[in-house]
């Protein structure tokens, strides 16, 4: 019998408090006991970025990450990207208005990815966008489509706020 660690972190603003095994991975802890189940699990193997969460702001394939690792940590999930309950983020909004979803399995991942790329350059070019979610996989090949919404998203982001929910709380 393993023994169960306590663990606390904040998801989307809130805090939780946790008994979990030592080996779950933080996909699984988002997921199957938060119920937070927007986060995908696609290939359990870092290679598919469907996992792609925000961790103390940076992404991370959170199907690499122990969740006792993210003890005292801010994560936020696509759950919690949102500006406010009544209005997506500009990436949400861009991969809407520009069809960056076909099957929408890898969608979750990919606007967390996207969030990582404007983050840190607000204004890509195409092949930057390409180059900076090279780790997602869209099985469905909707690249062309995904990075017109990012560069839509780009465009948007200037015009309001575009932290998460849960940032900076």
């Amino acid at each position: 019998m393993t023994m169960k660690r306590a663990i606390t972190v904040t998801v989307n603003g809130q805090k939780h408090h946790s008994q979990i095994e030592p080996r779950m991975l933080l996909v699984h802890y988002l997921r199957e006991v938060l119920d937070l189940t927007g986060t995908h699990v696609g290939c359990n193997t870092s290679q598919c970025g469907a996992c792609t969460v925000l961790l103390n702001g940076e992404s991370v394939k959170s199907c690499t990450v122990l969740a006792v690792q993210a003890d005292d940590c801010e994560i936020t999930t696509i759950e919690g990207l949102a500006v406010s309950e009544d209005q997506l983020h500009p990436i949400q909004e861009g991969f809407w208005e520009k069809h960056g979803l076909q099957c929408g399995f890898c969608t979750p991942g990919m606007i967390m990815a996207s969030y990582q790329l404007l983050k840190n350059n607000p204004n890509p070019t195409e092949a930057e966008i390409r180059k900076g979610l090279e780790g997602n996989i869209c099985r469905c090949t909707g690249y062309q489509n995904i990075v017109r919404a990012v560069q839509y998203a780009a465009e948007h982001m200037h015009e309001g706020a575009s932290e998460p929910v849960g940032a900076g709380e």
